[in-house]
């Protein structure tokens, strides 16, 4: 169990306030986000337990997530991220002898709570995976596919939701003429950002991202991380990554789980330069992983 109670050393810094570590804002300039900081919570997690059977993965996480902006997870591989991030949609419900107790609030409602339907919660607080997968269809169908289940069918309804996704999720004039085409065919990058894109054609509040970029390339990383920092303005994202550049690069706000714990949470710089716990420090700094 981590020792929550022992604070950090500010990190050291050179002349210019970067970071002197192995993850360094020098190399890596998080981006100027000049909007006004949004100070409301979309998601409140309050003494949140999860177990796989007889094993606990979480324990007592208690979080505020902001709304409109980027929330990091960030950990080392088995610490509880993935867990805690589908615990906001009841992803986890698919799995066999899961056990929870906590309350997960969204808009101040336990979406645990009986009466609430898991079927209109997964359109409202959308999931992105870690690896792409488009289904065996059109690019458009890809897209139209959350809106015909939620029962729209008018062609001129499905044809501005599908344009607009696209244009969204940052891909409309990449693939506008092609539309007929199979979505198997497009790149890597371009797989990834169509899932977002049928993420975003049911009109999510929330979009969460499981490592979406793990798997890409440096060019469609990127492409990846511009569209988050846009989507932002209009949604409520909540992402996994065990990229410490990426972290400091997309993010508003960083929560570091080790073992289980939520260990520390905080602005994206003051996690980076000021962390107040060691073992944040010793993660972000590459002494453990």
């Amino acid at each position: 169990m981590p020792d929550l109670s022992t604070p950090a050393q500010p990190l050291k810094t050179d002349s210019s306030g970067s970071v002197s570590r192995r993850v360094t804002f020098t190399q890596y300039e998080p981006r100027v986000d000049e909007s006004p900081r949004s100070t409301v919570a979309k998601i409140e997690t309050r003494n949140v337990n999860f177990h796989y059977g007889t094993t606990q993965a979480l324990f007592d996480i208690s979080m505020s997530i902001p709304q409109q902006r980027v929330t990091a997870l960030i950990g080392p591989s088995g610490c509880g991220k993935s867990t805690f991030l589908r615990t906001l949609n009841r992803m986890n419900d698919l799995i066999e002898g899961r056990q929870i107790s906590g309350e997960v609030l969204i808009d101040g409602t336990n979406i645990y709570h009986p009466d609430v339907d898991v079927v209109a919660l997964r359109k409202r607080v959308g999931m992105v995976f870690q690896k792409s997968n488009p289904f065996p269809k059109s690019i458009y169908e890809n897209v139209a596919y959350g809106p015909r289940i939620a029962g729209v069918s008018r062609r001129s309804v499905l044809d501005g939701i599908v344009e607009q996704a696209l244009k969204n999720a940052g891909l409309w004039d990449e693939v506008s003429h092609r539309l007929r085409d199979s979505a198997l065919n497009l790149s890597g990058g371009q797989q990834q950002r169509l899932c977002i894109a049928r993420t975003l054609a049911t009109n999510p509040d929330v979009v969460l991202m499981d490592e979406p970029a793990s798997a890409l390339d440096p060019a469609s990383t990127a492409r990846v991380e511009d569209l988050i920092f846009e989507l932002k303005q209009s949604y409520t994202i909540v992402i996994v990554t065990h990229n410490m550049q990426q972290a400091a690069r997309v993010s508003d706000t960083t929560a570091f789980f080790y073992e289980g714990h939520l260990v520390e949470m905080g602005p994206t710089p003051q996690m980076f330069t000021r962390p107040r716990q060691k073992k944040t420090e010793a993660y972000i700094t590459g002494r453990f992983s």
